[in-house]
């Protein structure tokens, strides 16, 4: 099997790198190199390539335009390998039908896995039409911001997803947040009100400054002096709702009284 393949990025030693690695690979066969999301979308109507490397952070269209446009001018949607230096693209490039994603920059061990996942889905693709792997794509893209179900950071170099409902709480610890997640807690470089704001409201309340808890694990809130509570998770963990917070909790028994 041939898979046709064409390389969008902005960045000229970014197409070489890729050019280069796919010499080596006989059965991928490079039918054209672009460096804006306008030729992207003109090179895919013209040679309707069956893989596209693509770069997420270009001037004008972004990949994900590149994606929101495929299919109006009745071309087959190709596969799409999502490249960039930003882990934080990870999980929108899935929620958009990506089939991997290489965060730069990648050794040849990460993009060899790239191109045999990309055998295997061009393999099992030729019993799903294109109109319909189209359909659902552009229906994802349509549905507009959604929060997402998970958390995506970057990890000892490796691209990690937790999903929400696997966390039991998560705590702020310097310039960084720890997240609890069973018998397993992950160091992620960001503020506690950045990750807050990933989740989903409605399972997550802060309970003070330094303390985030998925309500699903609470077990009770338990009143203490001078209006703090004690809030009791269900693995036997012990935090503490300031008065501050407390106002979140009204609110919540509120909306489920």
């Amino acid at each position: 099997m041939t898979i046709r393949t064409l390389i969008v990025d902005d960045e000229a030693h970014a197409r070489a790198r890729i050019r280069h690695a796919l010499k080596d690979e006989p059965d991928f066969a490079l039918v054209g190199e672009c460096a804006n999301g306008r030729e992207a979308l003109e090179a895919i109507r013209r040679e309707q390539p069956d893989l596209v490397f693509l770069d997420i952070q270009m001037p004008r269209l972004t990949g994900f335009d590149v994606c929101a446009q495929l299919g109006e001018g009745g071309a087959p949607v190709p596969f799409i390998i999502f490249c960039t230096a930003y882990d934080q693209y990870a999980l929108k490039a899935f929620e958009v039908h990506a089939i991997d994603y290489l965060l730069k920059p990648f050794d040849r061990e990460r993009f060899k896995q790239a191109l045999d996942h990309a055998r295997a889905q061009l393999r099992r693709a030729k019993d799903a039409p294109a109109d319909q792997r189209l359909a659902e794509l552009l229906a994802d893209l349509r549905a507009g911001a959604k929060q997402p179900d998970r958390l995506v950071f970057k990890q000892d170099g490796r691209v990690v997803f937790v999903r929400a409902e696997a966390i039991d709480w998560l705590e702020a610890d310097g310039n960084y947040v720890r997240i609890h997640c069973g018998s397993e807690s992950h160091y992620v470089r960001e503020t506690l009100a950045g990750l807050e704001a990933q989740l989903p409201a409605e399972k997550f309340m802060r309970v003070s400054r330094s303390a985030l808890v998925n309500l699903d694990r609470v077990k009770e809130f338990q009143p203490m002096f001078y209006g703090d509570y004690s809030v009791l998770l269900q693995n036997g963990t012990k935090l503490t709702m300031s008065r501050n917070f407390r106002d979140r909790l009204e609110k919540l028994i509120g909306r489920r009284a």
